[in-house]
């Protein structure tokens, strides 16, 4: 199924979610109501009053009524649009903003942000006789800057808007997808950067997804606050971006409680609470509860408590209400009292189900299905919902996190505006929004939270800097999921994977360390779906026969659309299918989800945005819908993704629907070899040849073959259909019965598509170990490449590039999807595994000398220097100059020498070698010089001319390099700026890391010469050696099989396909070393290239792909004797940049030991350590370290109790933790106490 898997991505970038969240939120100028013009349409300050009596009614938008005391004005806003990026000068000028403009002065990328008010006056007349206030229009007004994501709709290098005269269809026209190629390049951007990030103050940040609990679900669970459990049910009834958190508790006794954590802590008996939503009779109560026989006596022990215990007696609807006023309001004023009341039942309470009276009944009934849910789990013992469960999660990406952003900033200008007018006002000056408004208001709050990540709502890390290290680096990071848990925890279950992962998040891609399992990232093939009106489901619900209004909501099944209680139907089974025809035939967007809960009677219909779809194949009557006619039209190009799903034949299922699903995992499973011929079968070379033809219920298989001689034929077999099913009559029968789906409805595309964008570059990772998977994964984005085509006009911080990146000889079809391919970061080594002399002990290698002489391993490290002429109060500014030829004097003047490689204006040319290392006069970058920080006084009676201060920028100490570009530009400020990058060689050396894509990492131990090297009896010297150890102590299986496959695929000039589950078998590789003379083990004679003798035993030698990480050994070295360090444990700080040294551990100890160094183990555990008193018990034969107990006052040995003869003991908190990790191993030491003398 590569057809359809290719055609979603030529659709498709990897990024699209976040590109289509960012398009969603923004003003797209199509006429749509966008997120952010709700927002601003639901904008009130100084008001309460329902829109539609406002001035201007409901259409006018947003309102801002003044408090001012003589006149009535009040101020309607609406028709938010974005203009085009910009940048504005500082003298006044705008012109169009680009991307790589922005990166190189070190600007955002931002499009100013336009808006309409209208000021309603009663001192001015009305338009219109029956109008109630007269107005003065504003449009088109600035309110501030909105931060573009970079390829969005609103983006200058859209394909919409990349050229003037107009629009680019580059995924329907070749013509114009070559053009946009041409005009990106053009524009100095990579034509295969995705996109996805913004550039904020010249650097690239981008939007973490973050995982939320879904709201509007109901969760019920165990609540082991208490010594008994008691059960509870949770929701996050959500609107308009505002959530409000209602708990419904079965207390030990039997009451049912309600608490609204918005309103107060007070517990509201849900019976009381139901009379007060207009349930005055005990049968609807009974009715809205139902549920099994056994939860009727929790029903009519809660009625009757409400009814006869004095703290409540309340039997009618207006009792009820009195009772909540006495307890939310007590001691108010009567129209106080009502409005709380009024307030907590239409706002506070479930506001997802609407904030009217005619909601109440609605609401009533809710709550009745939350307690069925509540007394089930109590009488039945159900297991608690899982909270895991990924549909009980939803995604928030780049569109709903700038939403919430953008919320808040509107708010916060809306008061400023509020403000200023009233100032204005009271100063009795002309009202005029363009006056009053300050756009840096919003800009600033948008701006700050970018830059720094600090969100609202009080989550940090949401913005990150973009990695760049690797391409694939920066596409992982922009599908990275976070959980917002806190990583010091344990959350052993929120970190475990969950069977509703599988093909939404990968099970490999995440952190080891603190974030295991908090920090995700996306599978390949998924997308996060945008919000669907709810009005096409509803009207489509309505023609099929749904009750919107029934008398008893116990006949029949509740239709649920996103939490809400839409109506009931007597046939759901049919309801489901009618809807899910209705969506396969596209009269229903793709992203709109169904299930059907046979058990409860409840079918839950889901439109809302952040849940993660995956695409399945669709089974209709047992045949798949699809056909090879789908994918000739594939390949042809005259069909699409986006065909395929309108037309029935693929859909887009969410967690939930999935559970009323049964997934076969692939359509046939392969024989391992050729039925006859007996030889290997390659899965790429298999056509299946009756593919869309009805009830059939075996696969017609024609593949290619190779035989013993090299000859190639093809063979024709059948092999069994997975999710052919005999007898459905009696399946259907048995699930209707029980509750459960025993028929096949879907198959899954391609099993690798449950992997992320790393761990599907793995070759074969079903046969390694799943740890040295995720080690895997992130060693391919710690790897050097060829991050951008245009890194030579990227002023980045910091970059590595590798001089020769090349494709892998064994890769996996995910590579084109990914652009791997386009933008490899690796090299194929040939590598044998064997000792040698112990110098590839453990993890370490021995690379060839020879090889690294011919450019294997080797990369450029680029680094970014800044200057820029800052100005100073009082007119002083530094300014960029050979410092010594001009006029002024200057102090702190370096000799003639070490500014002779700079040009007249202070700046090296392009290719100037410079170098801080030894003592060399070559180390100043930009020649600079600044005012005196003070003024100097002379020695006479007046003042002399200042001294210029020197201030050159210098290269980093200990580096060198080569001035690679000089970018000289001007800042908003007309200050000038200058960018410079140095470039700096990296030969591989003893120390610097390598990794194969299968965790297999190691630094190089040793560099051989060519002639000392072993080599096979051909000739073939391997590039790097490898500890035979290595392999079966991480079992990285795979790592053998890329190394057979390397290897046939070097000599037959091929490449192996090793596809995660559908690679190239074991057997067809190891027959392809056959066929190139090769003994099918792998293994070859080698010579000891030292004393050219044999080997007595085989070496295992292929080719393989490595990584070399940028993790160089020249980078971190350093040096120091005594520096910083930490305060606690005494122990060096960590990190170059930090003076940092070694830490003195546990091996270090045990070195130090085994040397007899007593003096130095003395002084790092003593007499560096802080002080710490132990309480010893001094009992005869104890000896264990005591504790204070707080409670009785007094020290207690854990052995001996109250009777112990406890002393205080000073020691070092250094031996304190030693007893403590000894205790952790379950070793109890014990102390001897003497008296000192």
């Amino acid at each position: 199924m590569k057809e359809i898997v290719e055609s979603y991505f030529k659709q498709r970038s990897l990024v699209n979610h976040q590109l289509m969240s960012y398009n969603d939120c923004i003003p797209s100028g199509d006429g749509r109501l966008s997120r952010m013009e709700r927002i601003v349409r639901n904008i009130k300050v100084g008001t309460d009053e329902p829109v539609e009596d406002l001035p201007g009614g409901e259409e006018s938008g947003g309102c801002i009524k003044l408090d001012v005391l003589d006149k009535e004005i009040i101020v309607r806003l609406k028709n938010i649009r974005l203009g085009s990026p910009t940048i504005r000068e500082a003298n006044g000028a705008e012109h169009p903003a680009t991307p790589l403009e922005c990166r190189i002065r070190k600007l955002t990328y931002f499009s100013p942000v336009y808006m309409d008010f209208r000021i309603y006056r009663d001192d001015i007349p009305p338009a219109t006789p029956d109008g109630d206030l007269g107005y003065i229009e504003e449009e088109g007004v600035h309110i501030g800057n909105l931060p573009i994501m970079v390829r969005s709709a609103r983006c200058n290098v859209h394909s919409d808007h990349i050229d003037e005269n107009r629009k680019l269809s580059p995924q329907t026209s070749v013509e114009d997808a070559e053009y946009l190629t041409q005009l990106l390049r053009k524009a100095g951007e990579d034509p295969l950067d995705p996109g996805g990030y913004f550039i904020i103050n010249g650097t690239e940040r981008v939007l973490i997804s973050m995982e939320d609990l879904a709201p509007n679900r109901v969760t019920v669970e165990k609540n082991k606050k208490y010594a008994h459990e008691t059960e509870v049910a949770k929701i996050f009834s959500q609107r308009d971006g505002v959530r409000k958190p209602i708990n419904v508790e079965k207390r030990r006794d039997g009451m049912l409680m309600v608490k609204i954590p918005s309103a107060g802590t007070t517990a509201i008996p849900v019976v009381l609470l139901m009379r007060a939503l207009g349930m005055e009779n005990d049968q609807e109560i009974f009715a809205a509860i139902a549920g099994p026989v056994e939860a009727m006596k929790y029903t009519v022990a809660n009625l009757n408590d409400v009814k006869d215990n004095d703290e409540y007696a309340v039997e009618t609807e207006d009792e009820a209400i009195a009772w909540l006023e006495k307890k939310f309001a007590a001691g108010q004023q009567k129209e106080y009292r009502e409005s709380r009341i009024q307030n907590l039942l239409d706002k506070e309470l479930l506001p997802h189900l609407g904030s009217s009276n005619d909601h109440r009944e609605k609401k009533a009934i809710f709550l009745g299905r939350i307690v069925r849910q509540v007394l089930e789990m109590a009488i039945t013992n159900r297991d608690p919902n899982d909270k895991d469960h990924y549909a009980n999660k939803r995604v928030r990406l780049a569109g709903d996190l700038m939403e919430d952003l953008f919320r808040v900033s509107m708010q916060q200008l809306s008061r400023d505006l509020k403000y200023q007018l009233e100032r204005h006002h009271n100063r009795k000056r002309e009202l005029k929004i363009n006056s009053c408004l300050r756009p840096d208001v919003l800009t600033s709050k948008i701006m700050h939270a970018l830059a720094t990540g600090n969100w609202v709502g009080g989550r940090s890390g949401v913005s990150q800097l973009l990695d760049r290290t690797t391409y694939i680096a920066a596409l992982s990071h922009m599908r990275r999921v976070t959980s917002p848990l806190v990583r010091s925890q344990p959350h052993f279950e929120a970190r475990d994977l969950h069977p509703t992962h599988w093909g939404r998040l990968c099970p490999n891609e995440t952190p080891e360390g603190q974030n295991c399992g908090l920090v995700k990232n996306a599978a390949q093939m998924i997308d996060v779906s945008e919000e669907v009106p709810e009005d096409d489901v509803k009207e489509l619900l309505l023609e099929a026969g749904v009750n919107s209004s029934p008398e008893q909501w116990a006949d029949g099944s509740r239709i649920h659309v996103n939490g809400d209680i839409f109506g009931l139907h007597k046939r759901p089974a049919k309801l489901v299918s009618r809807i899910k025809r209705s969506r396969r035939s596209g009269r229903l967007r793709p992203e709109v989800c169904i299930r059907h809960d046979t058990a409860n009677k409840d079918v839950f219909i889901n439109t809302d945005r952040g849940r993660v779809l995956r695409p399945l194949l669709v089974i209709e009557h047992g045949s798949l819908n699809l056909t090879k006619l789908h994918l000739e039209g594939l390949r042809a190009g005259e069909l699409t993704f986006t065909d395929l799903v309108s037309s029935g034949v693929v859909e887009w299922v969410d967690a939930e629907e999935e559970e009323d699903l049964l997934i076969a995992p692939r359509p046939f499973d392969l024989p391992q070899i050729s039925p006859k011929h007996g030889r290997p079968i390659n899965p790429a070379k298999v056509e299946w040849m009756n593919l869309g033809d009805e009830e059939i219920s075996e696969a017609k298989l024609r593949a290619e073959v190779h035989l013993s001689n090299g000859e190639k034929v093809f063979e024709e077999f059948t092999s069994p259909l997975n999710y052919y099913q005999g007898e459905t009559d009696s399946l259907k029968r048995k699930q209707t019965k029980n509750h459960t789906v025993l028929i096949f409805t879907h198959v899954e595309i391609d099993p690798q598509l449950i992997l992320g964008v790393c761990a599907s570059l793995v070759p074969y990772p079903e046969h390694n170990s799943t740890p040295r998977v995720t080690g895997g994964t992130a060693m391919v984005k710690q790897s050097l490449g060829l991050p951008s085509a245009n890194y030579r006009l990227r002023p980045d911080t910091r970059a590595h590039i590798m001089h020769y990146p090349q494709q892998s000889i064994v890769g996996t079809r995910a590579m084109q999807s990914t652009n791997f391919n386009n933008r490899p970061g690796g090299q194929n080594f040939v590598v044998a595994i064997m000792s040698q002399h112990g110098y590839n002990m453990q993890d370490a290698v021995i690379m060839n000398r020879a090889s690294v002489e011919r450019a294997l391993g080797r990369s450029a490290f680029v680094r970014t220097y800044n200057a820029e002429n800052k100005r100073f109060p009082g007119g002083q500014e530094e300014r960029i100059e050979v410092p010594g030829t001009g006029l002024d004097e200057i102090k702190g003047l370096k000799s003639f020498d070490s500014y002779a490689h700079l040009e007249r204006d202070g700046l090296p040319v392009p290719e100037e070698y410079l170098s801080t290392l030894d003592k060399s006069d070559r180390a100043v970058l930009v020649g600079k010089t600044s005012p005196p920080r003070f003024l100097e006084e002379a020695h006479g009676a007046f003042l002399q001319a200042q001294e210029r201060r020197e201030s050159s920028m210098l290269v980093r100490h200990g580096e060198e390099g080569w001035v690679d570009n000089v970018f000289v530009t001007e800042s908003l400020d007309s200050g000038r700026l200058v960018r410079i990058t140095l470039r700096t060689n990296k030969i591989p050396e003893l120390g610097d890391k390598f990794a194969s894509r299968h965790g297999q990492k190691g630094i190089i131990g040793r560099l051989v010469n060519e002639e000392d090297m072993p080599f096979t009896v051909d000739g073939v010297i391997p590039d790097l050696l490898i500890n035979p150890h290595a392999i079966p102590s991480r079992m990285t299986v795979a790592h053998v099989l890329e190394m057979i496959g390397g290897k046939v695929g070097a000599m037959e000039g091929r490449k192996i396909d090793g596809t995660a589950f559908t690679g190239e078998k074991e057997d067809s590789l190891r027959s392809g070393l056959l066929r190139n003379g090769f003994n099918h083990t792998g293994r070859e004679a080698m010579m000891n290239g030292e004393t050219g003798e044999d080997y007595t035993a085989d070496v295992f030698v292929g080719v393989i792909y490595y990584q070399r990480l940028h993790h160089l050994v020249s980078s971190k070295l350093h040096a120091r004797s005594r520096g910083r360090v930490q305060i606690l444990t005494r122990q060096p700080t960590e990190g170059r940049a930090r003076q940092g040294g070694l830490r003195f551990g546990e091996m270090e100890r045990d070195c130090l030991i085994s040397h007899g160094a007593s003096m130095v183990i003395k002084d790092r555990l003593l007499d560096e350590s802080d002080g710490w008193d132990l309480m010893v018990c001094n009992t005869t034969g104890c000896g264990h370290v005591a504790y204070y107990d707080w409670k009785r006052r007094t020290t207690v040995c854990p052995y001996c109790g109250d009777r112990s003869d406890v002393h205080k003991v000073q020691t070092s908190y250094a031996f304190k933790l030693l007893l403590d990790e000894m205790k952790s191993l379950g070793v109890a030491m014990r102390l001897e106490l003497e008296d000192r003398r």
